[in-house]
């Protein structure tokens, strides 16, 4: 991975907005702070994206789409689909062991009604690619039957999306790992 100061101005603003929106939502992105942390004018940011509502949603773009390849990389890394399911909480954990950080996506729903409709689309499009990447790979672990998949996933994702707002509320770790184990003895992941 390329070191911030090694990358272009516009990288380095999506890079930062998107740390900024995971610690402070849509809400909390300030585009002179940000233009400040990057090291430009906040004028210059304008070049670059025409409106707070244009950088938010290739923030949010950039962040699912990430989310794509991470999870494409997890099914490689771990080929058995059960292995996969065991290891998708851990995608989650990363945003709170970063600073307490939580998903980008996760802190711009709770936002919802106060996005422009740009960004809601790609913050909804992180829950489909999540939500069919699960189904995916329920239906080809065997734990479910494909008629049934779409359901179990949107489960699942909530579950783990809320284990991780409960933890981050609380700073505490520990209390995401103890809902992850809780919902693999419910039989919602597998143990």
């Amino acid at each position: 991975m390329k070191s911030e100061a090694s990358i272009s101005s516009h990288e380095r603003i999506l890079l930062i907005a998107t740390r900024i929106a995971q610690a402070h939502g849509y809400g909390g992105l300030n585009l002179r702070s940000l233009a400040a942390e990057v090291g430009i004018k906040a004028a210059s940011l304008y070049h670059h994206f025409p409106s707070k509502a244009d950088l938010a949603a290739a923030v949010a773009k950039r962040y699912w789409e990430d989310a794509a390849l991470a999870l494409e990389a997890l099914s490689s890394k771990f080929p058995d689909p059960a292995d996969s399911l065991r290891k998708y909480p851990e995608v989650f954990r990363k945003s709170l062991e970063n600073d307490n950080r939580i998903c980008l996506c996760s802190f711009m729903s709770a936002e919802y009604d106060d996005l422009p409709d740009v960004v809601k689309k790609e913050v909804q499009q992180f829950t489909d690619v999540n939500v069919a990447w699960l189904g995916k790979v329920l239906v080809a672990s065997g734990l479910v039957a494909s008629r049934d998949a779409r359901k179990r996933a949107g489960a699942i994702f909530a579950a783990i999306a809320g284990a991780q707002l409960m933890a981050r509320g609380r700073s505490d770790l520990k209390l995401f790992d103890t809902l992850i184990d809780g919902y693999r003895a419910a039989g919602l992941l597998p143990a």
